[in-house]
């Protein structure tokens, strides 16, 4: 039932004549469903071993591990062809921009436990579709960008200058999810 979050998630970002597509499961996905300790996910700070960079050009770090983000659910903010939303910029929610996604059709805040969606709020680091936080920009809602965690295929959509007008103040490491 995992895969069905990824189409739930990507229904929003998808140009509606296009058919969504599911990612290949991914060493995120089986270390999810592993219950053994010595699943092999990265280090949560450790800088992207692929080769995919950021919008300041150094390496890509990691988004939000707490809900794991990102298209494959990697924590990190990478893309590929199968990501038509292009879901590459890490953002620190608020509650402003959660209500204005879901004003857009795109609710993430609801949980949907059936497909290990917890439902977002605000505080939270997750990987948006480029272009809604550039709808969210031009709405003046946009939530805060951590550049380091930001992939540059962003700057297809927006400059650098926007993006760093609208840096979050914090630190890069991934945010730690709450208490119950």
């Amino acid at each position: 039932m995992r895969p069905l979050v990824f189409v739930l998630l990507a229904l929003a970002c998808t140009p509606r004549t296009a058919a969504p597509t599911r990612p290949a499961p991914t060493t995120a996905d089986a270390c999810a469903s592993s219950p053994a300790p010595t699943c092999a996910m990265p280090p949560p700070n450790a800088p992207d071993d692929r080769g995919d960079r950021n919008v300041l050009g150094a390496a890509l770090v990691p988004c939000g591990t707490s809900p794991r983000t990102g298209w494959r659910r990697t924590g990190r903010c990478d893309t590929g062809p199968d990501d038509t939303g292009v879901h590459v910029v890490c953002a620190a929610l608020t509650d402003d921009f959660l209500r204005f996604t879901v004003a857009q059709g795109n609710d993430l805040v609801t949980p949907h436990p059936e497909v290990g969606f917890p439902g977002l709020r605000a505080g939270d680091r997750w990987c948006l579709c480029a272009s809604r936080w550039v709808e969210a920009e031009r709405a003046g809602v946009a939530p805060p960008v951590v550049l380091d965690a930001t992939h540059e295929a962003a700057l297809r959509f927006t400059s650098l200058d926007r993006l760093r007008a609208s840096a979050a103040g914090a630190a890069s490491a991934p945010d730690a999810r709450r208490a119950p």
